[in-house]
């Protein structure tokens, strides 16, 4: 999967959790909160936006795991297109090569 289509992807998943009805925003967003910080410890310091993508691409089942930690009586809270995609979204704002919503290109 390329940077783009990974990133429209988790654009998408923000935009869910925005749309996401008030009752269950507060948990969706611990759940986000939470996956944010195991990407953290997954990539470290600096990292890019290129792979942030790989990472993505690898394979994000860990990532139920984490929503099944937070939110063990809430499954709506486990759905990958939203709170996966919203965390990674978030993330990507701390690239090293990411800035005003846009990856910089390194010549």
């Amino acid at each position: 999967m390329s940077f783009e289509s990974a990133f429209q992807q988790w654009r998408q998943g923000e935009r869910r959790l925005q749309a996401s009805r008030q009752e269950r925003k507060r948990m969706l967003e611990r759940v986000v909160e939470e996956l944010v910080a195991e990407l953290r410890r997954r990539l470290g310091g600096r990292f890019t936006a290129e792979e942030l993508a790989d990472l993505y691409e690898t394979g994000t089942s860990w990532c139920l795991q984490v929503a099944m930690r937070v939110a063990p009586e809430d499954p709506w809270a486990w759905d990958a297109s939203i709170v996966t995609d919203a965390a990674f979204a978030r993330y990507l704002r701390e690239a090293a090569d990411f800035a005003g919503g846009r990856r910089e290109i390194q010549a």
